[in-house]
């Protein structure tokens, strides 16, 4: 049977990337450092997913096995070396943790085996690329290249998070889409239904990032602000849906000039997108999809990334950095070691235009950098 390894056998790993390489008939192998994650999914012999909106349905998840990254180095080496696909659903800062088991396992795979086809599914840019890095850094021989190839991927599912006692069992959205570029596997892609195979993946990658990641934080952080927990809640009120759909449309202006969407397609595609927020079974709640606010504010993420490139441009932004300023104000009490350290910078005392450097990424001179210090400045001058 195929064989796949997995890294990440939280929600998203078993909801949405082991989902669908289990119905394309690979054996999936889930590897995690959660002991008890990993104890639980040797011990029951399959799982379900459900999806919820219009088309929901149920599907059983079989077959599978699982392997403590962390306590069986040895047996996750010898799954490596005799799997097919390699994938990830760890966090974008994990995957430099993960490279070192990577390189082991390929450098183990029996010489003249194919090679193994590597992929990333993270919520950021070309993440396949970072993890190619770090998989050399660790890789000792030179005949990497012979062994394994590297694809980026953009990824797209909305995995809530999950009621107590759910166990195992996977609540996610009925939409989903998984693209990745054809051009490394060399023209023969392996047969899995549920990836969309493309020749050029950054206009998807970046109309998923600055449309579905741009809208869902805005709608949490604006809704936090106005009282709603529920990310479902906060976009049917209509002054949060007023500002997601603002900062919307300026990411559009940005998506249609740089890749040569269609005006139409992209209004499509964002009516779409806040349908998908609307999804009452869903029940995101607004502090999870608004944490991690210094990774979502860093340089080329789903805020400043596209700010800065309509400012290059010249084109309107306004409202991509009133969502800097709502993202600046998101303090819930939920314990998010990033909004703790958010806040702390902007309570340090320091001046501004320093915080906006080490907030955003942004250096001084970028036509960006003004209005992000201004901003900053006012945020201070409020606390004082």
């Amino acid at each position: 049977m195929k064989r796949t390894v997995h890294f990440g056998a939280g929600n998203i790993g078993r909801g949405f990337v082991g989902l669908l390489l289990h119905q394309a008939g690979y054996h999936v192998v889930f590897a995690d450092v959660a002991d008890a994650l990993i104890d639980s999914l040797n011990e029951h012999p399959s799982y379900t997913v459900r999806t919820v909106g219009t088309g929901s349905g149920e599907f059983t998840v079989d077959g599978y096995s699982a392997v403590n990254s962390a306590k069986d180095p040895e047996k996750l080496t010898e799954e490596i070396a005799g799997a097919e696909i390699i994938t990830t659903a760890v966090g974008a800062p994990i995957l430099k943790i993960v490279a070192p088991a990577i390189a082991a396992g390929i450098a183990a795979r029996p010489a003249g085996s194919p090679r193994v086809a590597v992929m990333a599914c993270e919520n950021a840019i070309n993440a396949t690329d970072i993890l190619e890095t770090e998989v050399r850094k660790n890789y000792a021989g030179d005949d990497l290249d012979e062994r394994a190839f590297f694809a980026n991927t953009a990824v797209d599912r909305i995995v809530p998070n999950q009621p107590e006692g759910s166990g195992l069992d996977v609540t996610v959205e009925v939409f989903h889409e998984w693209a990745v570029e054809r051009g490394p596997f060399g023209g023969d892609v392996p047969d899995i239904p549920g990836i969309t195979w493309v020749d050029d993946l950054e206009p998807y990658i970046e109309r998923k990032l600055f449309t579905v990641n741009t809208g869902h934080a805005c709608t949490a952080w604006y809704g936090w602000s106005e009282g709603y927990s529920v990310i479902s809640d906060a976009i049917a009120d209509r002054a949060v849906s007023a500002h997601v759909l603002s900062v919307l449309n300026e990411t559009a202006a940005l998506l249609v000039a740089k890749h040569g969407f269609a005006i139409e397609t992209q209004q499509a595609y964002i009516e779409k997108i806040l349908d998908r927020f609307a999804n009452p079974h869903l029940e995101d709640s607004s502090e999870r999809v608004g944490r991690s606010p210094m990774r979502k504010l860093s340089r080329h993420d789903r805020i400043i990334g596209p700010a800065a490139e309509l400012a290059e441009r010249g084109f309107d932004h306004g409202s991509l950095l009133d969502a800097f300023r709502a993202a600046l104000r998101f303090t819930p009490d939920s314990g998010d070691a990033e909004v703790q350290q958010l806040q702390d910078l902007l309570n340090s005392g320091r001046e501004a235009g320093d915080l906006v450097q080490e907030i955003t990424g942004v250096e001084p001179g970028h036509p960006l950098f003004a209005s992000l210090e201004r901003i900053v400045a006012e945020e201070q001058d409020r606390r004082a």
